[in-house]
């Protein structure tokens, strides 16, 4: 599979130009379940800022070139730190599957106000259900002084090669944890022909006002000021689509 990736910035200045290109689409595959076509992946983020409103869009063309069909998905993590990844999974349905011979991921970000490291995934254990879903449980801690609001936890499953095979979201019951709180989560992946290909998993957790993931330095507010839009075009093209989508 090859990969062409064509990076257009609008921006202030060109100053920052390079700081704002070091955001990629890493781990990526696609599959088709039950006659849904998922594409699943992780944006990385090597900038210098958090990034949150975060849109990934898919563009479908036939072996002619020729564009079919457009959509398009958010990131599972709402906010992405520096140095760390957020997975998508981006679901088309549509009779026109077969006819795809290739897609181009396009990426929308802006950066957001940093989030300090106040949660931790304190434990965490596997196991499925009576149904065969894949099942992650385990316990957050709130080591702030504040509550933590609308807590959701993320969860990545990975191949043996490092690929994204499935991702899934879960709130906790209730939504908020007190400070120094513990509250037991869980996390369900329905997919299970996905799941069964995963040799390793990630966990994530954030909330309105904090997240699990280390703090990185930020530099110059003047970054985090700019209102701008980065955008990452991300062109596949397999050298047989309709097959890998359908073995």
């Amino acid at each position: 599979m090859m990969k062409l990736l064509l990076i257009g910035i609008v921006s202030l200045s060109l100053t920052f130009s390079s700081t704002w290109a070091q955001v990629s689409i890493v781990n990526d595959q696609q599959y088709v379940n039950e006659g849904t076509l998922h594409v699943v992946g992780e944006i990385e983020n090597n900038t210098l800022v958090p990034l949150n409103q975060i849109v990934v869009t898919a563009t479908f063309y036939d072996i002619r070139d020729e564009i079919l069909d457009t959509t398009y998905t958010n990131s599972i993590l709402g906010t992405i730190m520096p140095g760390k990844k957020g997975p998508f999974d981006l679901i088309f349905t549509d009779k026109i599957i077969p006819q795809i011979y290739r897609y181009s991921l396009y990426i929308e970000y802006k950066p957001a106000d940093p989030k300090t490291e106040s949660l931790e995934i304190s434990s965490s254990n596997t196991k499925s259900d009576i149904l065969d879903n894949f099942i992650i449980s385990g316990t957050i801690t709130n080591h702030d002084k504040k509550t933590a609001n609308t807590i959701a936890v993320i969860t990545t499953l990975y191949d043996k090669d490092g690929k994204v095979v499935a991702a899934s979201k879960s709130h906790i019951e209730p939504e908020y944890l007190r400070a120094g709180g513990i509250t037991p989560f869980l996390v369900s992946v329905h997919d299970k022909d996905q799941s069964q290909k995963a040799v390793d998993y990630s966990l994530m957790v954030e909330s309105e006002e904090y997240t699990a993931v280390p703090e990185f330095p930020l530099g110059s507010g003047i970054i985090l000021s700019l209102s701008v839009l980065s955008y990452i075009i991300l062109t596949k093209k397999p050298k047989n689509l309709q097959q890998s989508l359908f073995v």
